[in-house]
């Protein structure tokens, strides 16, 4: 370990081998770090958080901090867990779940794996962000958002409470998301609408022409044709070829409960 004499890191805290911690840092007690981790000057990383490996947060960065919940109770420490091979930029946020009693204990903000949180971004308390996730300079999440893989947000967009961002959907920058983000697609303005197919990410992501076809096909039927939801899906089941992107979609649309952005 790497520990500058200036970092304040608590005897309980658990640092594995090869973890560097720079100058300034405070570390909490239960907080967990893994190998090959590096944690930059002034970061605050407490609560019961635990961080794996090769992870590179940069200065200024709160992580585990306690939740902005207002329903939290005080005294009672949340959960943050952290994956693998993230970056995490200059004076990024990134809160405690929250907790109102020893039952709640079952809360976690978590972070997969592969992500990159640009400076100034924000996950509030209790939010899900999936694998190879992009939230771009002051991004924020409301408290209870999901974020699957791949998906991108930009600059200064705001995700309303207990929204959804789709695998692959790209979040345009400024954006106001007060609904859920279907997969595979972009959404932009405020409010945010749908805008069409997400085919630069798809293209990238190693999607064929056939798939990224469908899925342009799947956008027409929900976003274009005059159909209600109920319809369009009816209609995709019937003229869409049975394939994965099919059941990602249909499957997202059917279990958002904020509805789907439009």
């Amino acid at each position: 370990m790497k520990i500058h004499p200036t970092a304040i890191v608590h005897p309980k805290a658990e640092l594995a081998e090869g973890v560097e911690i720079q100058p300034y840092t405070v570390i909490g007690p239960q907080v967990r770090i893994d190998e090959g981790t590096i944690v930059g000057p002034h970061c605050v990383i407490d609560g019961r958080t635990t961080i794996g490996k090769n992870n590179h947060i940069f200065s200024g960065a709160q992580i585990g901090i306690l939740s902005q919940d207002l329903k939290h109770k005080a005294g009672l420490i949340g959960r943050t867990e952290i994956g693998d091979s993230n970056m995490i930029r200059e004076h990024v946020t990134i809160s405690a779940s929250t907790m109102s009693s020893y039952d709640d204990d079952h809360r976690v903000t978590s972070i997969a794996n592969g992500c990159l949180f640009m400076a100034y971004s924000h996950v509030a308390h209790d939010c899900h962000v999936g694998s190879n996730v992009i939230m771009a300079n002051c991004a924020s999440l409301g408290g209870h958002v999901d974020v699957e893989d791949n998906a991108s947000i930009g600059g200064l967009s705001g995700v309303h409470q207990e929204t959804v961002i789709g695998k692959l959907a790209f979040v345009g920058g400024m954006s106001r998301v007060s609904k859920d983000v279907p997969p595979f697609m972009i959404v932009e303005g405020n409010p945010a609408r749908s805008i069409g197919p997400n085919t630069v990410g798809l293209r990238r992501y190693g999607l064929d022409q056939e798939a990224r076809t469908r899925i342009k096909q799947m956008y027409k039927i929900v976003f274009r044709s005059g159909f209600n939801m109920t319809q369009a899906l009816q209609e995709i089941e019937a003229t869409v070829d049975e394939s994965e992107e099919r059941m990602i979609l249909v499957e997202f649309i059917r279990r958002s409960i904020r509805g789907v952005t439009g």
